[in-house]
């Protein structure tokens, strides 16, 4: 099973900003992609949503914080999580950036160090399911890098579909998600896929977890959860 790579894009206009970056996430095993405009940014959105953004102010169209503004009024984006690279500094810049939706910000010039750390702090905070680390929960762990189950240390098969949903729902263990939230949060807006389709893949899960099929939970009316009450 291939290792679905985090898509991050880069929104900038100045070649050597943007090598510094690529630069700077090298170490991070994802699929960097990056644009030089708002308006090319959004049509990248809309073909492929990335997983986190990371967005210069001054822009040739317009401002970065205007496509924020654009980015955290629409449903199918305003969860991405998004970090501001611009050589603004001033505390009111800073915070008429956060205000208008950013989670972060870096200011030019940046290590990159920092940057990836902020990067992936980020992830972990807003998107633990993107997270690297290993999940366990009961006799479950989960290895997002070498895309791996195991129930009690035993390896397990398991198809593409059924590890996404498996590591989306032990990244929030005990909590409820109906199948258009499983939808969009596991394949995204982008899918073809039904609501019922859940429900294959809920059984799938179940007959490849075996004895530990009876931590994924149908709340019934609702949809699915994972649990090991």
């Amino acid at each position: 099973m291939a290792i679905e790579k985090i898509s991050v894009l880069i929104v900038e206009d100045e070649p050597a900003i943007v090598e510094l970056v690529k630069f700077s996430l090298r170490e991070a095993p994802w699929q960097v992609s990056s644009v030089q405009n708002c308006a090319e940014a959004w049509d990248f959105m809309v073909a492929r949503a990335p997983q986190l953004i990371l967005l210069d102010w001054m822009l040739p169209d317009q401002t970065g914080l205007r496509l924020l503004a654009r980015i955290r009024a629409d449903r199918n984006f305003q969860a991405i999580p998004v970090i501001m690279l611009t050589a603004k500094s001033m505390e009111e810049d800073k915070l008429a950036g956060l205000n208008n939706g950013a989670d972060d910000y870096v200011t030019k010039p940046f290590s990159p160090r920092e940057l990836l750390a902020r990067a992936k702090a980020l992830l972990r905070r807003n998107a633990p399911e993107l997270a690297e680390a290993s999940l366990t929960v009961g006799p479950v762990t989960l290895d997002p890098v070498s895309n791996s189950v195991s129930v009690n240390t035993a390896r397990i098969d398991i198809g593409h579909a059924e590890f996404k949903l498996l590591k989306f729902l032990m990244a929030h263990p005990g909590r409820v998600f109906s199948r258009s939230q499983l939808l969009d949060k596991v394949w995204g807006n982008a899918a073809v896929i039904e609501e019922r389709t859940v429900d294959v893949h809920v059984l799938r899960l179940r007959k490849a977890l075996k004895e530990a099929e009876s931590l994924i939970k149908t709340v019934r009316s609702v949809g699915y959860m994972l649990s090991d009450k």
